[in-house]
């Protein structure tokens, strides 16, 4: 597993706290000043990319959740 961002971090602990969910409903969580759709879109396909985390397709809507437990992430090291 490589070694997240503190931001990619971030994300995919709010994926473990919050379940699956659409980058809207991901970016509706944090506080203000709220980070940009598209930043939050290119860090969740990172960490996809990563196998961090996977979705499922709802037409061109994507809902992401994460494959890697919190477990799994703590004992590789590479937490944050």
């Amino acid at each position: 597993m490589e070694k997240l961002t503190a931001k990619e971090d971030e994300i995919l602990r709010m994926f473990w706290a919050y379940g699956p969910m659409f980058i809207r409903e991901l970016q509706e969580r944090y506080p203000d000043p709220k980070p940009s759709f598209g930043t939050l879109s290119n860090q969740v396909r990172t960490l996809q990319a990563d196998g961090f985390i996977s979705h499922n397709a709802f037409g061109t809507n994507f809902q992401y959740y994460p494959i890697v437990d919190r477990e799994e992430y703590s004992k590789s090291g590479i937490s944050g």
